[in-house]
């Protein structure tokens, strides 16, 4: 176990340790101390390796993540894996606005609440939060999961393209071309696979299913003018 203190060292020299690891894993396992909100922490990492962040960190926490499994022992701020295309990330506590924004692919659990715009233009990502879900939450969502077991806040998958969204709790409202839609046994095979992964205990009966009513991205004649 690899321990480095924030409170001592730079952001800069922890992130360029963790990057090296891209070459030479032989160290796949840190524990980041004193993180008091720092931003971009274990940001762009592409190694196999295992980061605990022991506190709360600021912006863009494990952007761009690729093979890593990033865990934060706290909150996280905006743009929490933004950019991910694979391995991990786990927050215990919430996470601010636009977490895993642009998401390609990997796993993004948030054990607590997510603020407004979550999981926005995902393109692949799978992202299960554990409480709620704010507004405009998987706008322009284009491919992947994402698994709300609490409530979600206003225009949920406004502008949604083909991404698939779960709601165990309330929806206030639904955005543009955003409908629900049934809840095929393959859907609950999906749904019982990433609560499982996320360590969650609801079950996948309990939720419903929104997508895209396929109507905003298909030109029809009659609408033009």
């Amino acid at each position: 176990m690899q321990t480095y203190d924030l409170q001592a060292n730079s952001l800069r020299e922890l992130n360029a340790a963790l990057h090296a690891q891209a070459t030479d894993t032989s160290q796949t396992a840190w524990e980041i101390v004193n993180p008091r909100g720092s931003h971009a922490v274990a940001v762009g990492l592409d190694a196999p390796i295992e980061v605990s962040v022991k506190g709360s960190t600021g912006y863009y926490t494990a952007g761009m993540n690729k093979q890593a499994t990033v865990r934060v022992h706290g909150s996280a701020g905006p743009g929490v894996a933004e950019n991910m295309m694979s391995g991990t990330v786990v927050i215990e506590g919430d996470a601010s606005q636009y977490a895993g924004a642009t998401g390609h692919g990997g796993l993004l659990v948030i054990k607590g609440n997510a603020s407004s715009r979550c999981g926005i233009s995902m393109k692949g990502i799978n992202i299960v939060v554990h409480g709620n879900v704010g507004h405009m939450s998987a706008f322009m969502a284009q491919s992947g999961n994402l698994v709300v077991c609490g409530d979600a806040g206003d225009a949920l998958g406004d502008s949604i393209y083909e991404a698939r969204l779960f709601v165990r709790g309330s929806v206030k409202s639904l955005g543009a071309d955003c409908v629900e839609k049934e809840m095929r046994p393959e859907h609950l095979d999906i749904l019982r696979d990433l609560l499982a992964r996320a360590g969650s205990d609801a079950r996948p009966e309990e939720f419903k299913r929104y997508g895209s009513a396929r109507q905003l991205y298909n030109f029809k004649v009659d609408n033009a003018y």
